[in-house]
């Protein structure tokens, strides 16, 4: 570093002093010359007085020179020098002034400002910073790279006439925080914390060691000077029979108290663990008396094992979850589960014993209710006695209830779907057999030989297909005729079929409620519910056991109005709120088993004898009550009988009223027709007898296998009078045929043919002057059905 300065040596006192010696030279030389003291005295005070004068005239009109100040640079240096960073000083002309020893270090020398060894580019942005520093006071820069190392540059204007900038360049090295603390660990630092009793050790997120201090390695392995780097520390530790923890070489030491610091915020953080020696620490619990008092007031099922895998506690609520006998109780917990999970649960409890893991989930199978998985929790305890895992079973009630309940409603529409589609296809054969028995009995008197055997065929046919109407039911595919109606009607109408199906063992009694709201439902469809229902209690209670007086009892059909109480607590999430009217039918029988209760909707599930049921007459009921927008519920206790509730919405619409059925209009016996009549149907057997049907009404028919084919007939043949089509084909399904000949034809009527629903239909297509006709059907059907759909186009 160097410093300079200058200065003007002069002022009055000087001014005077010159007088006085050019006085004194004057004087003499007069004296010399002249010989006269009085004549040289007056030229001295002359001298004097003149050169006075001119020098005080001098001194007052002449200006002050200016002095420039020294700086003490070598305080500046020191400062500089005391600072990590490293610190450089430039003059106005951009020369370096002063630096400290980081900036040496930094820069391998004493380069000025801003030319240093960077890129093109941060020399760039180092020159702009200077400027930006001359101007404003003040620049930084938030990241350049000095000799490859990431810095950010703080550029201020300084010196007393701000003529200098100082430079600090800030970060000239990257830290390595797990690195120097892993060092550290290993060297002074860790030697420190030893001599203080503390034991540490430096853990990546995977719970491995990567460095420990020697005393910790002392004690866990045994020598100072032993590799613990890579070790899992939860083997070299292990719990007591008193719930402290205690290294595994060393059982009989002291226990240890444990404290862990996250390095880091989040999930896989690195951990700073450190260990001291809990020489006072007692257990928190030792007397197995005081545990067993503290689970029993726990709401909970808690259980208590100990390391040799044995249950040493358990309260109340978890033996009642449990299914344990009081007077047996269990002595490891596989004793509790059903024999393939014994080997799961006993590594699981071994596992937790020897501190290998802290807690987890276990699905199992009780003994006690081997259909349903429950989730055991096991965590690994201290400070209760003996005690070395915790288990508790989760409430998870609800879940499973909703788990069966999301499987048994997939379970029924995958069922409903293919009882729809058997049902189609045994609809389409049992139109085939009814119609050509129709055809036979034109040909045959009631008093030939084969007339009998045409009719036991055809009654057979239609016994079929009352099944299929079954399967359809309980699929929620079957058309339904809905009617605003009170339910005591429905019941009324009903109650005397029921009096001559149930039997004179068994009484029927009937009690309807007052203000009723009316419901719209298929009163047909309800009669069907009510006696299927009724027959189901009758055969309940002619079953009764040995033990049972009599073969009859007592059936209940009550309509009433339910209450929001009664609707909330069958679970809104299951049944909304709203109002209304109950159809309630109960009986005397043995009731349903519980694990009967949650089975008896599903289809071909029957609890008779073989041969003596099918299986549908509940799944039946099920399928006409939700179709029509209800509810129905089971309620059950064994050998106390069984309640049947059904629940449908009120209807409020408008002016409609509930009305008696309408009458049913009688139909002309006139099935005679004429005009042409195109039928499309890909079943050949279904085709032909159609076909041969409306010709021997004295229709002209037009047959096509598919709705393309049928597209081709129109392209060549007259417009027909009628069209005549399956809904569900091949290549071109019924509806998409309907809307390709509305687009020639617009008030062209259509008739269709289909073993599904026709309110299904109806939701596909959106046309006017479409008529439905289910299968099977007889001759006579649909030649009524071909006559009504001419008489409405």
């Amino acid at each position: 570093m160097r410093a300079g300065g200058s200065g003007i040596a002069g002022g009055p006192r000087a001014a005077l002093l010159i007088a006085l010696a050019a006085g004194a030279v004057a004087g003499g030389l007069v004296l010399w010359l002249i010989g006269s003291i009085v004549v040289a005295a007056g030229f001295l005070a002359a001298a004097v007085v003149i050169m006075g004068v001119a020098i005080g005239l001098r001194v007052a009109f002449a200006k002050s020179p200016v002095v420039e100040p020294v700086t003490d640079w070598s305080l500046a240096a020191a400062l500089a020098g005391s600072n990590a960073d490293a610190v450089a000083v430039t003059g106005r002309s951009g020369h370096l002034v002063c630096a400290n020893a980081a900036y040496e270090t930094l820069c391998d020398g004493f380069p000025t400002p801003p030319a240093l060894s960077v890129s093109d580019a941060d020399l760039v942005r180092l020159t702009a910073a200077g400027r930006d520093a001359w101007r404003d006071g003040q620049a930084t820069l938030a990241r350049i790279e000095v000799a490859g190392a990431p810095l950010s540059v703080e550029v201020t204007r300084s010196g007393h006439a701000g003529d200098h900038l100082v430079w600090r360049f800030a970060g000239q090295r990257a830290v390595d925080t797990l690195g120097d603390l892993a060092r550290e660990l290993a060297g002074t630092l860790g030697d420190r914390l030893g001599e203080a009793g503390v034991m540490a050790a430096l853990m990546d997120p995977a719970g491995r060691v990567v460095a420990g201090n020697r005393v910790l390695c002392a004690r866990a392995l045994g020598r100072a000077d032993a590799a613990i780097a890579g070790h899992d520390l939860a083997e070299l530790l292990v719990g007591d029979a008193h719930g402290t923890v205690h290294f595994t070489r060393d059982e009989e030491a002291a226990p240890l108290r444990l404290l862990q610091v996250a390095l880091g915020s989040g999930e896989g953080t690195p951990m700073l663990v450190a260990l001291i020696d809990d020489l006072g620490s007692a257990p928190a619990v030792g007397n197995p008396q005081d545990v067993q008092t503290l689970l029993s007031v726990i709401p909970f099922g808690l259980a208590l094992v100990d390391r040799e895998g044995r249950f040493i506690a358990m309260n109340a609520a978890f033996a009642r979850m449990a299914a344990a006998e009081p007077a047996a109780p269990p002595l490891y917990p596989g004793d509790l589960v059903v024999r393939e999970d014994k080997a799961a649960v006993a590594d699981a409890v071994r596992r937790f014993t020897t501190g290998g893991a802290q807690s987890a989930d276990l699905a199992i199978r009780l003994k006690g209710h081997p259909d349903e998985p429950v989730a055991l929790s096991i965590a690994a305890t201290r400070g209760f006695g003996g005690a070395s895992v915790l288990l508790s079973f989760k409430e998870n009630g609800e879940e499973n209830r909703l788990k069966r309940e999301v499987a048994q409603a997939t379970k029924m529409q995958a069922v409903g779907q293919l009882a729809g589609g058997v049902a189609h296809d045994f609809n389409n054969i049992l139109t085939a057999i009814i119609g050509h028995c129709d055809l036979m009995l034109m040909r045959h008197s009631p008093g030939d030989s084969d007339y009998d055997d045409i009719q036991q065929i055809r009654a057979n046919s239609n016994r079929a297909a009352s099944l299929t109407r079954q399967l359809l039911a309980f699929s929620r595919q079957q058309t339904l005729r809905p009617q605003v109606l009170q339910l005591p009607d429905v019941v009324s109408e009903v109650s005397t079929l029921l009096r001559r199906l149930l039997g004179e063992t068994v009484v029927l009694e009937v009690k309807h409620g007052r203000d009723l709201g009316a419901v719209r439902a298929d009163p047909g469809q309800l009669e069907q519910v009510v006696v299927n229902l009724a027959v189901n209690a009758r055969d309940a209670m002619l079953t009764k056991g040995p033990g049972a007086t009599g073969g009859g009892g007592r059936v209940t059909i009550q309509t009433r109005a339910a209450t929001i109480a009664e609707v909330r607590a069958r679970g809104t999430d299951i049944m909304p709120l709203g109002d209304y009217t109950a159809l309630e039918i109960t009986d005397t029988g043995t009731g349903i088993p519980p694990e009967v209760l949650p089975k008896i909707f599903e289809p071909f599930f029957t609890t008779k004898e073989v041969g003596k049921g099918t299986g549908l007459g509940l799944s039946t009921v099920y399928g006409i009550v939700k179709q029509s927008g209800g509810y129905i519920f089971a309620d059950s206790r064994p050998g106390q009988g069984a309640t049947f509730t059904i629940y449908f919405p009120v209807h409020a619409a408008g002016e409609e009223s509930a009305a008696p059925r309408a009458t049913v209009r009688t139909k002309p016996t006139d099935t005679w027709g004429s005009g042409t009549i195109l039928l499309v149907e890909d079943e050949d057997m279904v085709r032909a007898i159609a076909e041969r049907a409306l010709t021997r009404q004295g229709y002209t028919v037009l047959a096509a296998d598919h709705g393309e084919a049928a597209l081709e007939l129109l392209e060549t043949a007259e417009r027909p009078s009628l069209i005549v089509s399956d809904v569900m084909m091949p290549v071109m399904d019924g509806p998409t045929l309907a809307r390709a000949v509305r687009q020639r034809y617009p008030d062209i009527p259509i008739l269709f043919m289909s073993g599904y629903a026709e309110e299904q239909l109806r939701r596909s297509i959106d046309l006017d002057h479409v008529a439905f006709l289910p299968k099977p059907f007889s001759v006579q059907q649909l030649a009524e059905a071909a006559r009504d759909a001419l008489a409405n186009g």
